[in-house]
């Protein structure tokens, strides 16, 4: 079985079914063992109706005890390796199962990693939730096929053979009889393919949907909207249940036929066996050997079906994994290096212009148009951006990433402890939009004992107004905390985020809406420490709050995604009516 940090491989994602097949080659000897203990027990399976045929013919018939007893030992012998090998059989594919699982696990995981930042531009949360909770477990029991399916067309051709030798008109039934009924279930399979697709990717929606009602929750109450978007949800959530519902009805014709016709046929063979021994042509004993022959190929029949089912199931979320696997991250040709002093960013499509060295605040009538004006400047979008008068395509990225961070107050916390949240973890990948090294700064609210990282963290978390959230806490900076800090409330996870972002110390520091769920006094405790903190290193701020606007020193207004207006929070107070108007409802909100 794959380790935890072994390399998964390279996969193959040039469709569904070859990606299942590299998952067969990822554990070739593995499979090959399931193969070979699945085909040993069936063949076993069909041998016991002759073993028991022979009991009948040389020993009870003629009455002889001798050749009874030793048939009917070689019988219990036959068995008991049967059922070792069962054993054997369902302990390696269950091994299969779990490798193609955990290495398809790993997989996603990678590409997530390695997609970064634009992941969520490419494909919805909903959508990698569904991999990894539904379709993941699904391509791995489609792999089932590799044992008892090919057990079952080695037990097929073996009890064909066994039936040559009782009749050749039973054997002929049967050889044609099988394929007929496997052939008769392959539509449905196509239809299973059709509408397991469709309801996966209404799953996803859904999935989604669920997140974004989890997060704005809260919003969405402010608003009054919560019985709005509850019959929204109402009505996709009926939706997916009806499309489950056809997903259901022809999975269980599938399984129907599956069980029932194999049945059937085993009447109308033993029917016609019967006939046969009434007319002379086989004798008792091959009576009741075609009768388990044909028993026994209820199985196989059944394993077919079950494996046409679970390949069906598995290509559906194959091809989805497939999909995201195709998925490329931002490409990266910059060979340029950066400016090597602080310099200004400019972003031609808005006019925004970021002097260095200043703190500069973004305010938008419609707050995605500062956010994507940000995502233009960190380079996590495709624009002609510049940074010092070079376009930032053209810098190698790992420079600009080094260099200029982007917090998104959505940005996700891992479970941990709060320092691990805040302090080591937030110099891997993931936390925020980018992350730099910290800087060794000193503060008067440290120990004098303090590491330089615990320095500059005790800093940070002043800066971010975040203290009390420590001293809160039961077991302070050690306090384990769940995944998205949900035991915070959604003021304390903005302060904790912003804390994350300052312990970083990039030279350029970009954050979206660092305050917007603080009270007005926490609010203006964080914009002054900021201000302080960030003296002399760029700072840009998203906001529309008075607060925060009257301790920066530019200000953009952007109407339609361009800047309107520029210069001072009361300048634009006073000479651009729309601003004025914005940043006045903002007051009366925090008045309120």
């Amino acid at each position: 079985m794959i380790d935890a940090y072994e390399d998964p491989g390279t996969p193959d994602h040039r469709g569904g079914a070859r990606y299942l097949w590299w998952l067969v080659t990822r554990q070739p000897w593995r499979c090959a063992a399931g193969a070979m203990f699945g085909s040993v027990w069936m063949v076993l399976l069909a041998a016991t109706p002759y073993l028991m045929s022979r009991a009948i013919d040389d020993g009870l018939e003629p009455g002889d005890m001798g050749a009874l007893a030793l048939w009917s030992g070689a019988l219990f012998t036959v068995g008991a390796f049967n059922s070792w090998l069962s054993i054997m059989r369902h302990r390696t594919m269950t091994r299969v199962r779990m490798d193609a699982n955990f290495r398809t696990v790993k997989i996603v995981v990678g590409q997530a990693v390695r997609l970064g930042a634009s992941l969520q531009r490419q494909m919805g949360a909903g959508e990698v939730v569904t991999i990894g909770v539904g379709d993941v477990q699904t391509i791995s029991q489609s792999l089932t096929v590799v044992g008892p399916g090919v057990g079952a067309v080695v037990a097929y051709l073996v009890v064909a053979v066994l039936l040559v030798s009782v009749s050749p008109l039973i054997a002929l039934v049967v050889l044609l009889g099988i394929p007929v009924i496997v052939l008769l279930v392959g539509p449905l399979l196509g239809r299973l393919q059709g509408t397991e697709t469709e309801y996966r990717e209404r799953q996803g929606v859904l999935t989604a949907r669920i997140g974004d009602l989890a997060g704005g929750l809260r919003v969405l109450a402010g608003l009054g909207g919560k019985a709005l978007v509850a019959d929204a949800f109402r009505r996709d959530s009926q939706r997916l249940r009806e499309q489950g519902y056809r997903v259901g009805a022809v999975t269980s014709w599938v399984q129907a036929l599956g069980i029932g016709l194999p049945t059937l046929f085993l009447a109308v063979v033993t029917w016609l066996a019967a006939r046969l021994a009434a007319q002379g042509d086989i004798t008792v004993g091959q009576l009741v050997s075609v009768y388990g022959y044909v028993a026994v190929l209820v199985g196989p029949v059944s394993f077919w079906v079950e494996c046409g089912y679970q390949i069906s199931r598995g290509l559906v979320c194959a091809r989805r994994v497939v999909r995201f696997l195709r998925l490329e991250p931002m490409p990266d040709t910059g060979i340029r290096d950066a400016p090597s002093e602080p310099s200004a960013l400019y972003d031609p499509e808005s006019g925004v212009r970021i002097r260095p060295g200043c703190l500069t605040a973004l305010v938008a009538e419609h707050p995605a148009d500062a956010t994507t004006v940000l995502d233009r400047l960190a380079r996590y979008t495709p624009s002609n951006a510049t940074w010092g008068g070079m376009r930032l395509d053209e810098i190698a990225l790992d420079q600009i990433r080094r260099r200029i961070l982007l917090s998104d107050h959505e940005s996700d916390l891992f479970a941990g402890t709060l320092q691990d949240m805040v302090g080591p973890a937030s110099r891997g990948a993931g936390l925020c939009r980018s992350a730099a090294p910290p800087r060794g700064a000193t503060s008067p609210h440290a120990p004098a004992d303090a590491t330089p990282h615990n320095t500059a963290l005790q800093t940070a978390l002043h800066t971010a107004a975040a203290e009390d959230i420590v001293q809160a806490l039961p077991d302070g900076l050690n306090t384990r905390m769940a995944a998205q800090a949900r035991n915070l409330s959604g003021g304390q996870r903005q302060r904790i985020r912003l804390a994350r972002a300052l312990l970083a110390a990039p030279e350029i520091l970009l954050t979206v809406e660092p305050t917007s769920a603080l009270d007005a006094h926490t609010e203006a405790t964080v914009a002054d420490r900021l201000r302080e903190a960030r003296q002399g290193r760029t700072t840009v701020v998203t906001t529309t709050s008075p607060l925060v606007l009257d301790r920066t020193d530019t200000v953009h207004y952007l109407v339609d995604g361009k800047v309107a207006a520029s210069g001072s929070h009361h300048e634009l107070l006073d000479t651009t009516p729309g601003y004025r108007a914005l940043v006045a409802r903002d007051t009366e909100e925090a008045v309120r």
